[in-house]
């Protein structure tokens, strides 16, 4: 097959591309700029600036997949001016490579769009499907800067789903967190702080971390291409998010540390600003499960935390 990830050169699309390359497909990465280590990334890379359309656009044309990752980062302060870059980023991108599909003589059969699980509300007394989870925005309990990247996820699906496409189908991702062991990743973020004794509690730890392995990650997306009966928001998630005090305790159980120091909420929000994030990020409860996924016959490699955990943990020290 022929793949193009716009967006594909951050952590995701390198998994995914990695992935994809060493089974023999024809990989593309739409990028601003090509890396660095070429001989560790040795799918092609084609320029664009995810706004216009330009010589990229020749590859959609006779595709096969295309697989949009492209947007700017959200682990930043959400100031005026990153709330407009992570908004337009997204919007812009989605809005292009639509208008490009829509018009290429031989379209994608399959468009998988990159969504996030963080459009459901924040909530603790049942899990979010496709079907019934509550989409958020409206919380009483949650802050400002909550109701911004439900805003951001909305317009993204909206972008994705604004064309007449009648030869491509469209799926939207709702991702949870990506697991995998590499270098800069969420997972490599959390071991690194249980590994110094602080992988403890965040603020009351009741709140629900919906994950999913790399290898199911990629799995699902490859579950998505071949099916053709699903389209629309796809939860890709483990079966099986857990309260994050129980989610940090099984992982100092799987790389052998007995203790991790708990951060209470202000501790967090101090933190934050130090580290130019949002709290966003550790304190707000997402519990989704892939229902459409399951019902649909797919089955998770890695579908609890503690053998994740474990199985990247040795992962980890391998590297």
């Amino acid at each position: 097959m022929k793949i193009i990830i716009p967006g594909g050169s951050g952590q995701v699309g390198v998994l995914l591309a990695r992935a994809w390359h060493a089974r023999g497909h024809d990989v593309v990465v739409l990028s601003r700029s090509a890396p660095r280590n070429t001989a560790a990334q040795p799918w092609r890379f084609v320029q664009w600036d995810a706004r216009t359309a330009g010589s990229w656009t020749q590859e959609l044309n006779g595709a096969d997949v295309v697989v949009n990752l492209a947007g700017r980062s959200v682990n930043c302060r959400y100031t005026p001016a990153n709330r407009e870059a992570i908004m337009q980023s997204r919007v812009e991108s989605t809005r292009v490579l639509g208008e490009v599909i829509a018009s290429v003589a031989q379209p994608p059969r399959v468009w998988l769009q990159s969504s996030t699980a963080t459009i459901y509300a924040h909530r603790f007394d049942a899990a979010n499907d496709e079907a019934t989870g509550i989409i958020g925005g409206n919380e009483p309990d949650a802050p400002n800067t909550w109701r911004f990247s439900i805003d951001v996820a909305r317009a993204w699906e909206q972008a994705a789903t604004a064309f007449d496409l009648p030869d491509t189908r469209v799926v939207l991702l709702r991702s949870s967190i990506i697991m995998s062991p590499d270098r800069g990743g969420v997972f490599d973020t959390l071991l690194r702080l249980v590994r110094l004794g602080l992988g403890g509690t965040s603020g009351d730890g009741r709140q629900f971390v919906s994950w999913i392995h790399e290898h199911d990650f990629i799995a699902a997306l490859d579950w998505l291409i071949e099916r053709d009966s699903l389209s629309g928001a796809v939860n890709i998630a483990s079966p099986n998010p857990m309260p994050n005090a129980q989610f940090m305790r099984a992982l100092r159980d799987a790389w052998g540390t007995p203790v991790g120091l708990p951060a209470a909420a202000w501790m967090l929000e101090v933190g934050a600003v130090f580290l130019k994030t949002e709290t966003e990020l550790v304190l707000k409860s997402r519990r989704v499960v892939p229902r459409r996924l399951t019902d649909d016959g797919f089955e998770f490699g890695f579908a609890t935390w503690p053998e994740a955990a474990r199985e990247l943990c040795a992962r980890a020290r391998a590297l």
